[in-house]
């Protein structure tokens, strides 16, 4: 479902989708693949689990293992993209892609400029879909991997020779360029426990936004 209410937060395994503002390839226009793993480092150290995942030039879908650290998952999702956006504009500041930012800039709506947002970066909602069963994760997973080897992306012939995705790990049990954690690892751990956690502040002087 694609999420703009506010979802409760509980352990559990999610399906998440987040998709550049009018599915533009900024991923891939700022080079931002590793601002991606930065994030997923981000979860790791909070206790969740990247489980899976395929990050295209303009959206990323993530399978997560996530504990519930007493916030919706909009808020957690949230400082996610408020984080990665920052890191997108400064990218595209940097290689002077004026021409998008300024697209970017007029996706902004007024009641968001008002507040001092000058970059629409996301798209306002995400999809959030939670996996009850194995044959769930097992479709999630394939629909992934499969990304780029259909439609109009035709990034690689085989899921596997797309380095950035779980796909390798899952189809020859070799960690690709980003380590995951295999689902099924999860009925061993307990997401209630409240593990290890960081705080992380938002970046002084935003101008991104979601």
């Amino acid at each position: 479902m694609t999420v703009r209410r506010e979802m409760p937060y509980k352990e559990g395994i999610y399906f998440i989708t987040i998709t550049c503002y009018e599915w533009m390839p900024l991923i891939e226009l700022a080079d931002a693949y590793d601002a991606v793993y930065h994030q997923f480092d981000i979860l790791k150290l909070e206790g969740h689990y990247v489980l899976g995942f395929v990050i295209m030039p303009n959206h990323v879908h993530a399978l997560l293992g996530m504990r519930d650290k007493g916030k919706s998952i909009n808020k957690r999702i949230g400082t996610l993209k408020r984080f990665f956006a920052y890191d997108l504009v400064q990218r595209l500041q940097e290689s002077e892609k004026i021409d998008v930012l300024e697209e970017l800039s007029r996706g902004v709506p007024a009641t968001d400029r008002n507040r001092g947002k000058l970059h629409q970066v996301f798209e306002p909602s995400f999809d959030c879909k939670e996996c009850f069963s194995e044959e769930m994760i097992i479709q999630k997973l394939d629909y992934m991997h499969e990304n780029p080897c259909k439609g109009i992306w035709q990034l690689a012939e085989n899921p596997v020779d797309y380095k950035h995705s779980s796909a390798l790990f899952y189809i020859t049990g070799e960690q690709g360029l980003y380590a995951v954690t295999h689902y099924m690892e999860m009925e061993d751990i307990d997401l209630t426990k409240n593990e290890r956690s960081i705080t992380a502040e938002s970046p002084a002087g935003d101008s991104a936004g979601e």
